[in-house]
């Protein structure tokens, strides 16, 4: 599996509505091995999360799942990525 990071942006739409269906969507790709990490920006713009696919256009398919996405709250930027240190 590759390590995908997930830059999720607050878009003009952002709806409080959606955190709570977002933390769902997160939990479910935990319990599936996917997830590996989460975090919100403290400025309130957005958040990122890493998950783990067997290549990018798996890693699109599974993110552009999550409700944040779904709704136009926020836009994702995907990007592989490598750990190192």
């Amino acid at each position: 599996m590759i390590k995908y990071l997930v830059l999720a942006m607050r878009t003009p739409v952002w709806s409080d509505d959606v955190i709570e269906p977002h933390r769902q969507w997160l939990a479910s790709v935990r319990d599936a091995g996917q997830l590996d990490c989460t975090g919100r920006f403290p400025d309130g713009s957005g958040g990122a999360y890493v998950v783990l696919a067997e290549n990018l256009d798996a890693a699109r398919e599974l993110v552009f799942t999550d409700p944040i996405h779904t709704s136009g709250a926020s836009e994702l930027t995907i990007y592989e990525w490598e750990i190192t240190g």
